[in-house]
């Protein structure tokens, strides 16, 4: 769940570096409890020292991934005033959170448009779809929220529910990444951008090909707010070029 700001604490924004938080290392160790299993209690203990989990809270955003964001934006220029915005697989809404300080999305002037179906927080100066980006009528509603407007990206941080089996994880994740695709080459202004998560371990060719074929420049980016032992990477495709939308 998103945490509030309050008091002295900066809102999101306010940072926008992207740069590594520079916090005291405390190293917290948490004690197994009854009931807990071994690997909640690893992931807890992870999360109470893990220094971007303690700078998101600090910071008023809703998860550590508005890092990861921050990061690419700043060495991709991914984020201007006055751009359009769609978030594919949005909760908990970091992503959101940056994005909509970027463009400067108002209530008065809705530039970031969320969905997941996942319940989350709302995110001032943006629209949040509670729906599955999968359903049949998700891109009309997308569009719709928008105003009719062509994004000038898209970004995706959806990942399906992992079960352990590492390529048949793959294998899904890169399925969202695929209907992400198909979307974002519906809908991209000419020389918008596309960004999703994807897992290490290879990107399909004919995927690749196909975002060679419609942007100007394709990256494998590895923001340091992923965490080390993470298999997670970021495809970045650059440049819609003015083709057909096939």
């Amino acid at each position: 769940m998103a945490k509030k700001t309050s008091g002295g604490r900066r809102t999101p924004g306010g940072p926008g570096s992207g740069r590594s938080p520079n916090l005291r290392n405390m190293h917290t160790k948490v004690k197994s409890a009854r009931g807990r299993k071994i690997s909640s209690t690893l992931w807890l203990q992870r999360q109470l020292n893990d220094p971007y989990v303690q700078k998101a809270k600090a910071e008023g955003y809703a998860s550590r991934a508005a890092y990861k964001l921050l990061e690419m934006d700043e060495r991709f220029n991914l984020l201007k005033q006055g751009q359009v915005v769609v978030d594919l697989g949005a909760a908990p809404g970091g992503w959101c959170q940056v994005a909509v300080a970027k463009t400067g999305s108002s209530v008065d002037d809705i530039r970031v448009v969320g969905i997941d179906y996942l319940d989350m927080d709302p995110v001032p100066g943006a629209t949040i779809l509670k729906k599955d980006f999968l359903d049949d009528d998700a891109p009309d509603m997308l569009m719709k929220a928008l105003g009719g407007r062509a994004p000038e990206l898209v970004m995706s941080d959806m990942a399906a529910p992992t079960i352990g089996h590492r390529r048949t994880d793959h294998m899904r994740t890169m399925g969202l990444v695929e209907v992400a695709l198909d979307f974002a080459l519906q809908v991209l202004k000419p020389g918008g951008h596309f960004l999703t998560k994807t897992f290490q371990g290879g990107t399909e060719q004919t995927l690749l090909n196909l975002m060679k074929k419609n942007f100007e420049t394709i990256h494998h980016v590895k923001p340091p707010a992923s965490r080390d032992g993470s298999v997670e990477l970021y495809l970045l495709a650059k440049g819609r070029k003015s083709l057909s939308k096939d």
